[in-house]
């Protein structure tokens, strides 16, 4: 397999690359003309009738979201049938993106595609099929590492603003006060996410369900920790200073106890990553040194599927070591 055989795959891929992603750009703009669209709609309409109609009473749905019509009611109902369309729109969230379900199921797509049509340049179809279903699932991996790193970010400086709110108490100001504190002066994304809830209750939302839907989108134990507190002070009463401070310290010491565990478990986790990088390295240090050698792997039928079940098992591996160094508390 000469250099040139690499020249008509990395092509497809790169055009399949830039194709998916100028459409995903294209649906973006266009979701976010329709809503900027649809918010200035909602104002035109409050400053045409006003607040009050003839009779001295509120007008009704003012302010309410149009219902689609038309294509866009067709595509509103088939998008609102997707499975776990909810659920993936959550965890968009959580990872900090602003990606619609649908942006994301076509990034998806557009990843099976290119790696399936420049593998297919180079081998045969199962095994494209075999790396497509497997690039299929590398946003999913992307999404979900975005959403751990932010979930640890706001793990580390959780701790901080419950300390912010425990002064801002301890001072004579109200809850919501020291939410307004903890947005302006706590550490991203714990400021943008109470930024959310002051925003909420700034414009009249329930204060539980601000701090239940925060629960919602953060989805940590220590922030349900944080919201129970609230709830069964603002139901039974009592000094909601010290409880908080309480659950801070039960915080960082939670927080301590997985830096340890971390640490304990560093050697497993190096172990697995050199054992599943090592057959690739030492691969491509022979194909270097003779690609005479490697060039039956890629071009034998037998070669091809010594490579399909040294991947699959490398990936049970990879399972199965993250499994044992993985621990729940």
């Amino acid at each position: 397999m000469t250099g040139v055989d690499w020249l008509p795959a990395l092509t497809a891929f790169v055009a399949v690359v830039l194709l998916v992603g100028a459409v995903a750009l294209a649906w973006e703009g266009i979701r976010a003309y329709f809503r900027q669209k649809s918010a200035v709609d909602a104002l035109e309409r409050v400053r045409s009738r006003g607040i009050l109609d003839q009779r001295g009473a509120r007008s009704d749905s003012l302010l309410a979201e149009e219902e689609p019509t038309g294509a866009a009611l067709i595509v509103t109902r088939v998008l609102n049938r997707v499975p776990q369309r909810a659920d993936m729109k959550r965890r968009l969230e959580q990872g900090g993106l602003d990606w619609s379900p649908e942006t994301f199921l076509l990034i998806s797509l557009g990843s099976a595609a290119a790696f399936f049509v420049a593998t297919f340049l180079l081998a045969d179809g199962l095994v494209a099929a075999v790396v497509a279903a497997v690039a299929l699932f590398l946003p999913w991996l992307y999404v979900s590492r975005k959403r751990a790193k932010r979930a640890a970010a706001f793990e580390a400086a959780f701790p901080e603003s419950l300390d912010l709110l425990t002064r801002a108490l301890k001072a004579g100001q109200a809850f919501a006060s020291g939410i307004q504190v903890i947005s302006e002066e706590a550490e991203e994304p714990v400021r943008s996410e109470f930024r959310q809830v002051h925003e909420e209750v700034r414009f009249g939302f329930p204060v539980n369900e601000s701090l239940e839907a925060l629960a919602d989108r953060v989805d940590l134990v220590d922030v349900r920790l944080f919201v129970t507190a609230i709830l069964i002070q603002r139901e039974s009463g009592g000094n909601l200073a010290e409880k908080l401070e309480n659950l801070s310290e039960v915080i960082r010491a939670r927080f301590k106890f997985r830096r340890q565990v971390r640490v304990h478990s560093a050697h497993g986790r190096m172990t697995g990553t050199i054992i599943g990088l090592l057959p690739v390295v030492v691969a491509a240090a022979v194909y270097a040194l003779n690609p005479e050698y490697m060039r039956p792997m890629f071009t034998e039928t037998l070669g091809r599927w010594m490579l399909l079940g040294a991947f699959v098992s490398m990936m049970i591996g990879f399972f199965l070591i993250r499994r044992i160094t993985q621990v729940q508390y």
